[in-house]
Order: structure tokens, then C-alpha cells, then sequence
């Protein structure tokens, strides 16, 4: 069976993730460990544990159609007003796996198994990590820490880091990287779940060791921490970070990329990569799962996958 790992974080994992298990591949999810946003971040900042977001948001992504209740369950966000609220019960289980099992990796494996998971889902560090960037604002460049924080500043982002600067990749993850046929990049926020997967060094270099075959898939609409930021200039900033890593594929589904092809065109093929465009929008914004599904499933049969 093809062997595929997807990398990324949040909402645009999760599109990709639903549309990778309509397919007949073994899949695997590596999941960026760097959020400290609303429920993830208030429990980053008492419980020294991987921040849980969306390791969470992986794990409902890939869960089996027949646990559709634990499912849901993981995702119910507590009301009222005391602490619990706005907690989603995932996040709270998923923090008591990880302080009962000293290894995240096991903790997660038996959270994928209460919902049926359809993929192994890893963390890309088995330490919590955050994110440093630098920002353009005017004259001058000042620099933020957290992802929250850098994916909605004000400020064209310049340069992004990982905390600390000597973390490591999980074991589990560099083995899954090393024997993958294929690894996914995208869609999501660009500097805070899609790069940060190449900031990691040894994680870099396994994937750029890796025989897989690789795709990237761009986002359909701009977010704050990309705001001005063309689908070519995506791509040459991929590349910026992506020393010694080969792509084969850049998946388009903006319609406007239909239209005008070329320096999206060029960009791709700065990373000697082809274009692949095709309408993939749901409502402008967010990726139709099965016309994705369908778009992945050709490239993988296509070139031998």
C-alpha cells in the first residue's frame, strides 16, 4: 500500500487529512506542535505538556465515520463561564493521555485508537515548540513570539524560527518521513503550519533524504500572517526554506490561478516542480474534500504511487 505522510497543523491539515482517507493509502499525519491559541495556550501556560489543539483537530480529521459520537465528542467545546469554557473535551482528554504516558507518541496512539483513526498521527517534536518571527512594519522589524500572536500581527513577516533552536523530531516521525512514498505539504497558515516542518533540522533532512515523492497544496485565500502574499510568492517562500528539499507537485485549486497561470507557473518550476491547478474551492475559501480527494488520488496513481 502507498505510504503517505501529510504535514501541517490546524483547519488546512484537517482538509487534507479528509481527503487523504478517502483514498487507499497508509497515512500518516505530522502535526506541528507550536499553537498557543485559545484552549491549547491557556493549557501551554500551566501544564508542560504538547499543546493539544491540533493534534486534536488531526485525530477528529481522521476518525472512523463509525465513531462519528466519540468524534463529536472530542470536538464539543464546554459553555458557561468557569474554567472549563471554551475548552473543547478533546483538548482535556488529550492532556490527561499526555500526563498519564511519558511518551506523546503513545498517548496519541491510544487516542487515535478510542476514535478509529484512519491515520497514525505523530507530533513533528516531542517537545512543545514556539514560533519566533521577525516583521516588517514600516521602517522598522520587530520581533514576536507565539503563534497566535505571529499569525494575526500587523507587518509583513520577514524571517520565521523555531523554539528552542536545538528541539529534535520524534523518532516515530523521522521513521515515517524515511519511509514514506509520499509526503503532502499544505493547505494551511503558511509560516505557522506548513513551514515550520522544514525549521526543524533534522526533520529537514529527512525529508529531503526521503526517496517519497512531494506535493504542496496552496491555500485558496489569504490569511493575516500572508496578507499580501501571491500563490507565487507561497511557493518562492516555501523554497526559501526548503534547502535540499525536491518538490514534484504544486496543487492549485484557486480559480484565478485558471486564468493566469504564469508566475505561478515559474515559481513551481523554480522548485522543479509542476502545476497542477483545478477548481478545489467549496465556497472560496475552504477545499472541496472530494474534488481534492480526486485531484491527490490521480497525481499518486498517476506518477506510480
Amino acid at each position: 500500500m502507498t505510504r503517505v505522510v501529510a504535514f501541517g497543523g490546524g483547519r488546512g491539515l484537517s482538509a487534507a487529512l479528509r481527503a487523504l482517507t478517502r483514498l487507499d493509502v497508509d497515512l500518516t499525519a505530522v502535526v506541528t506542535v507550536a499553537d498557543d491559541g485559545g484552549s491549547t495556550g491557556d493549557i501551554r501556560a500551566t501544564r508542560p505538556v504538547l499543546p493539544p489543539g491540533d493534534l486534536r483537530k488531526a485525530l477528529v480529521a481522521t476518525a472512523d465515520p463509525a465513531k462519528s459520537e466519540t468524534a463529536r465528542l472530542f470536538s464539543h467545546r464546554f459553555g458557561g463561564e468557569d474554567f472549563l469554557t471554551g475548552h473543547p473535551v478533546g483538548n482535556v482528554v488529550l492532556t490527561g493521555l499526555l500526563e498519564l504516558h511519558a511518551d506523546p507518541v503513545v498517548a496519541l496512539d491510544f487516542a487515535a485508537r478510542l476514535l478509529g483513526s484512519r491515520a497514525r498521527v505523530l507530533p513533528m517534536s516531542c517537545t512543545p515548540l514556539d514560533i519566533e518571527a521577525d516583521l516588517e512594519e514600516g521602517p522598522g522589524t520587530r520581533t514576536i513570539v507565539g503563534q497566535h500572536d505571529v499569525a494575526v500581527a500587523d507587518g509583513s513577516v520577514k524571517d520565521v524560527r523555531l523554539l528552542p533552536a536545538d528541539a529534535t523530531a520524534c523518532p516515530e516521525t523521522l521513521e515515517a518521513v524515511a519511509e514514506a512514498d509520499w509526503h503532502v505539504f499544505g493547505p494551511g497558515s503558511w509560516y505557522t503550519s506548513v513551514i515550520p516542518h522544514l525549521l526543524l533540522p533534522d526533520l529537514r533532512e529527512a525529508i529531503g533524504a526521503s526517496k517519497a515523492r512531494r506535493i504542496v497544496v496552496l491555500n485558496l485565500s489569504e490569511e493575516k500572517e500572508t496578507d499580501g502574499l501571491t500563490l507565487a510568492g507561497h511557493v518562492d517562500t516555501l523554497r526559501r526554506y526548503a534547502e535540499g528539499v525536491r518538490f514534484h507537485y504544486v496543487v492549485s485549486g484557486d480559480t484565478r490561478t485558471l486564468a493566469d497561470p504564469g508566475s505561478l507557473n515559474s515559481a513551481a518550476q523554480s522548485l522543479e516542480a509542476q502545476l497542477v491547478a483545478a477548481d478545489l474551492a467549496s465556497d472560496g475559501v475552504t477545499h472541496d474534500v472530494a474534488a481534492l480527494a480526486a485531484v491527490l488520488g490521480n497525481l499518486l496513481v498517476e506518477d506510480g504511487g
